[in-house]
């Protein structure tokens, strides 16, 4: 797992709506007990999000560290975190998470005095927590915006000197890290694991015709991002918006293309870049049969199929960006300036 634990026992329980008090209902949390011991599990993780009420209560009633989705999408974020920027970024989304569950975090700190006048020591530590994390909170979306800004004036300098961008997005371990090497020869780190690339990356990279431009390579995008993540790294994600073109890096591979591509228009709707032209690129081919890949070709005419471990379409993905690139800046590549760049 890439939060570093190992799975030892998967539940799945269906449901009109979640229970109200511990999300599964009361006989599967008790069935769900029992598991865990016979199993030596440590930790419960949920593939949604708990309210707080019902991660008291099922850490209660499980006798367990329980962490819902979003907890462990964050945690991971935390783990992959290089960069200051990264760092102030996820930082961020964990206050932002941590904030409304605060409440009742300790029953016993948090009740009132029993007389009038009186204020339980409980109170004034969470009143204190609160002042400290909406304090560092303000910290950091200063910090951000300053990021954001130092950004914008990058991006606008890019503009300035005719220099067209092209930002990589897509569904995470879609192959993105691994294309970005391939176009640019660069060695960014790429792996099987989600999340490897928290910070935005630019290079430059040269067309077969000689013109050239800069590449970006970006977080890997999931169904149901958390919006704390989403609004965090929105200054890591305005270089998504302010690029003439996004390749979105789709996994062949994969049984389920349609949900993961919902995920990213999901995505760059939240970030207001579903008006930037979108070049498809279908990558892993090489894992892809052959009725399957000729599937893809038909259903897909306008897509690019590469292979981005393999070297494969390499060419004809750098012909097909340049000529992109061109219809969204007809003006890019005429003079001196911009091939000399």
């Amino acid at each position: 797992m890439a939060a570093g634990a190992s799975v030892s026992l998967k539940v799945v329980q269906e449901r009109p709506k979640p229970d109200a008090a511990t999300f599964i209902g009361s006989g599967k949390v008790l069935s769900l007990a029992k598991a865990c011991d016979e199993t030596g599990v440590e930790t419960v993780i949920f593939d949604n999000e708990l309210s707080p009420a019902q991660l008291r209560n099922l850490e209660k009633a499980l006798g367990r560290k329980v962490l819902d989705r979003t907890q462990l999408i964050l945690d991971i974020f935390a783990r992959r975190a290089r960069t200051r920027e990264g760092k102030l970024q996820v930082e961020l989304a964990q206050l932002q998470y941590l904030m409304p569950r605060l409440v009742g975090s300790s029953e016993a700190l948090s009740r009132l005095g029993g007389g009038i006048g009186t204020r339980g020591p409980g109170e004034t530590k969470l009143e204190t927590d609160r002042r400290r994390i909406r304090h560092r909170i303000a910290v950091l979306k200063r910090e951000i915006a300053e990021v954001s800004r130092r950004r914008k004036h990058l991006r606008d300098r890019r503009a300035k000197n005719a220099q067209p961008t092209v930002a990589l997005v897509g569904y995470t371990n879609a192959g993105k890290s691994t294309l970005f090497n391939l176009l640019t020869s660069g060695k960014t780190m790429a792996s099987d694991a989600l999340f490897v690339t928290l910070d935005p990356i630019i290079r430059r990279v040269r067309l077969p015709d000689g013109r050239q431009l800069l590449l970006s390579d970006t977080v890997g995008f999931i169904d149901r991002l958390p919006h704390q993540l989403v609004a965090a790294f929105h200054a890591t994600l305005e270089e998504v918006a302010g690029a003439d073109l996004l390749l979105h890096v789709i996994d062949g591979s994969a049984s389920d293309i349609e949900r993961r591509e919902e995920a990213v228009i999901t995505v760059l709707k939240d970030v207001d870049a579903l008006q930037v032209p979108r070049l498809e690129v279908i990558n892993k081919i090489d894992l892809i049969e052959h009725e399957a890949l000729e599937r893809l070709r038909y259903m897909r005419p306008g897509a690019v199929l590469v292979s981005a471990a393999g070297g494969t379409g390499k060419r004809a993905l750098l012909e097909a960006i340049g000529t992109r690139v061109a219809q969204a800046r007809p003006r890019w590549g005429v003079g001196k300036k911009v091939l000399s760049a």
